[in-house]
């Protein structure tokens, strides 16, 4: 991995006692950016040049998956207007969340505490008032950037610890870079990494009784990154403009799944150490990555492990929803 020009974690300001990158980057509207400052004209420009077939993969999943949505979302209604007699139809979605089926956390989605009663008060990415973040910023930037794949789900299956995919199997940060090594591949400054786990591959094998179990909050339990801060700063580390991720939630599902009661009921009485059992609260509103989950993998996965080239162009469009909170990604990787 190429030695990066920006601070390592442990040199980071403290805000709210926490590690933040709120100033590293200054230019004007920076703080509504964060991680994805990073994806610079140059960068841009040469990931462009790592489409060599023209093969193209989108990220997004069915909308109407998964079914039923997870975390207590509820489901949508697809009206379309107009009858058979009608000259045109138009699309109306009733009671559709952001974050039902494949998606961008945006900074508005997760608030730190420490931060919030530190001097900023927001405890939102860079000290921006609630409502002026939103995905437009993002829409209005567009992502693109060079997309490296760590394909975790079958690195461990081939280390022989395949995943658990019922329970909060936690992956350690450091297979990430694991995993990366053994595929070769080599992490830079500004990448987006695509963690593929097979979670999705395997929710789409689930009985429809199954499937209702897992849309009760109580009953999700899915492997992902192992809640905590020694995560946030591995990620930190890595210097990626952002993280996509093909389970739920990114990290291990439920919240403390990893940790022990007594230290899960410590956290929950004091908001601000909640990173400590959800690493959200430190990853996008004090580090500025932008989190994706639910990312449809799978294809490319397979791709990549055909042809031994596991990096390609990544584009995203999210919606230009003035002050939303996320979005699908609408995105693509081309190779």
């Amino acid at each position: 991995m190429v030695k990066s020009t920006l601070p390592q974690y442990s040199e980071l300001p403290l805000r709210g006692g926490l590690p933040s990158s709120w100033d590293v980057w200054t230019a004007p509207g920076a703080r509504y950016f964060g991680c994805l400052n990073l994806l610079t004209p140059e960068r841009v420009a040469a990931a462009a040049q790592l489409v060599q077939r023209g093969a193209v993969f989108a990220m997004n999943w069915n909308m109407r998956e998964p079914n039923p949505p997870l975390f207590g979302r509820q489901g949508f209604e697809h009206e379309v207007t107009g009858d058979d007699r009608a000259t045109s139809h138009d699309d109306v979605l009733h009671g559709w969340n952001t974050q039902s089926s494949s998606q961008w956390d945006g900074f508005r989605h997760i608030r730190n505490f420490a931060a919030q009663a530190d001097e900023e008060g927001t405890g939102h990415y860079g000290g921006v008032p609630d409502e002026e973040h939103g995905m437009h910023h993002w829409a209005q930037r567009g992502i693109a950037g060079r997309a490296v794949l760590a394909d975790v789900g079958r690195w461990r299956i081939k280390i022989g610890k395949p995943l658990q995919y019922d329970t909060a199997d936690p992956i350690e940060p450091s297979e990430l870079l694991e995993c990366l090594k053994d595929q070769g591949t080599e992490l830079r400054e500004g990448d987006i990494l695509l963690m593929r786990t097979g979670w999705m591959q395997w929710y789409m094998q689930q009985s429809e009784e199954v499937r209702a179990r897992l849309a009760q909050p109580r009953d999700l339990a899915t492997p992902g990154l192992r809640s905590g801060e020694a995560t946030a700063e591995a990620l930190w580390n890595m210097h990626i403009a952002a993280l996509g991720a093909d389970n739920p939630a990114v990290e291990a599902w439920p919240p403390g799944a990893n940790s022990t009661p007594e230290h899960q009921a410590e956290v929950r009485a004091d908001k601000r150490r909640m990173h400590e059992i959800f690493t959200h609260t430190l990853i996008l509103p004090m580090l500025g990555l932008p989190l994706g989950g639910m990312f449809d993998l799978d294809a490319l996965a397979d791709d990549c492990a055909r042809d031994g080239r596991y990096e390609g162009f990544f584009t995203s469009a999210p919606l230009n929803l003035p002050s939303g909170v996320a979005s699908p990604p609408n995105a693509l990787v081309i190779k």
